[in-house]
């Protein structure tokens, strides 16, 4: 049977919707929700936010003193972020759902690979289609 495009993008679609009801996403958008419900963490963004600005203006005017030195407020304003346990919840939830896109990804790229190597006849061992047989004199123009 021969997919097209449309019916690819398809089931892309339906996996996309299977995924955002993982347990994993679920988790995310609550710890989101409490992250932005969070007085202290919006405190802290909004610091480190008007810190940045002041340090690209450091920066453009060349006052390297000076922008190091908001660079290391920022610096520990993060720190100081990433030490809440909401942060580090809502940090491990954008990671989890991370890793299930990149093993979809994978299995997706390595799914496709493996079909064209067997497909052509080839060595999934080796990692070579078939067509790849017929080169080895060079003739092929591959060498």
């Amino acid at each position: 049977m021969t997919y097209t495009k449309s019916d690819i993008l398809d089931k892309a679609k339906e996996l996309a919707e299977m995924i955002a009801q993982t347990e994993e996403v679920d988790f995310f958008k609550r710890a989101e929700q409490q992250i932005n419900e969070n007085g202290t963490v919006s405190f802290l963004i909004a610091q480190i936010k008007k810190l940045q600005k002041e340090a690209v203006n450091l920066q453009h005017y060349g006052k390297q003193e000076a922008h190091k030195e908001v660079e290391e407020t920022i610096d520990n304003l993060m720190k100081e972020m990433d030490s809440i346990p909401v942060v580090q919840e809502f940090k491990q939830s954008q990671a989890d759902v991370n890793d299930i896109l990149q093993m979809v990804s994978h299995t997706i790229s390595n799914t496709v690979t493996d079909e064209i190597i067997e497909s052509t006849g080839g060595d999934l061992l080796k990692g070579t289609t078939g067509s790849a047989d017929g080169c080895s004199t060079g003739s092929c123009g591959c060498h």
